[in-house]
């Protein structure tokens, strides 16, 4: 089963629209939509959640089909958002005495687990928490009742480096369970590049791919070699090109160059980049 299918989903705004995007999320996996400011990454998190009304095309979470608020399975669903919602003048024991409410399977052990390992103060209310420390509340309300999908926008963002670490590692640990599936957006593409077994790039409202990462890593590479030799490529083979006084720097199809080429792995941010510049 698919944790997630959008098929052909479509959401026009002024000035903006979301075109005819087509992804899925195998259950067990881990997806990471990848975009710049604007690409659509969290009108498609607010379509799923039903947040917004999609002007077309079809969205199944967790199997079922979403055509109204209620098809949503809130129960089995855990979401961080870029803004996390809770109540400003809530604390921790508060946040917690409510949630415990509002799901049937609250893991009140979990929670706890969760925020002293994040060492979050008890006697502070919510407003008076950084920006990161409420992405961590947020995150420990969604590992706490037992969801079986997770979705999280830009939920690392405004974490220090270990912070971040610390949640990579959570959220791995969480889809060790082949039922659980993650869909992540993150601007900080080397937290999906270590985390996601699955990439998508938007750009422009447009999906450019959605891939496997490790198939991606392996059919492009990057390789320098004289500008004579670059020009004798097959032009399909070339996703980006700079020549340079000290030789021609590229980005290629890995089975369109000669055997012989000398080919380095290519990061998933530059790759990301240097097909945004082409459309």
């Amino acid at each position: 089963m698919n944790a997630l299918e959008l098929k052909n989903v479509c959401k026009t705004y002024p000035g903006f629209r979301l075109d005819d995007l087509t992804l899925m999320l195998p259950e067990g996996c881990i997806l990471g939509l990848i975009g710049e400011n604007g690409a659509g990454k969290s009108t498609t998190i607010r379509l799923i959640l039903n947040m917004i009304r999609k002007d077309g095309g079809d969205i199944s979470v967790l199997g079922k089909e979403i055509v109204k608020d209620t098809d949503l399975p809130k129960e089995d669903i855990g979401v961080v958002l870029d803004e996390v919602g809770i109540p400003e003048c809530l604390t921790v024991s508060q946040i917690e005495n409510v949630m415990k409410n509002v799901f049937r399977n609250w893991d009140s052990n979990e929670f706890h687990r969760i925020t002293a390992k994040f060492s979050l103060p008890d006697g502070k209310p919510f407003k008076d928490f950084s920006r990161g420390m409420k992405m961590k509340t947020g995150i420990a309300v969604a590992l706490s009742h037992h969801a079986k999908l997770l979705i999280l926008d830009e939920a690392t963002g405004g974490l220090d480096p270990v912070a971040r670490d610390e949640v990579v590692e959570m959220l791995n640990d969480f889809t060790r369970d082949e039922t659980h599936s993650i869909l992540i957006s993150s601007h900080i593409v080397s937290d999906l590049e270590k985390l996601c077994d699955y990439v998508a790039f938007l750009h422009k409202g447009k999906l450019m791919l959605c891939e496997e990462k490790d198939v991606l890593k392996d059919r492009y590479g990057s390789v320098r070699m004289t500008a004579e030799d670059a020009d004798r490529l097959d032009r399909s083979a070339v996703l980006f090109r700079k020549d340079t006084p000290y030789g021609t720097e590229l980005i290629v199809r890995r089975d369109l160059v000669p055997a012989d080429a000398e080919i380095t792995p290519v990061g998933i941010e530059e790759l990301f980049v240097v097909m945004a510049k082409e459309n």
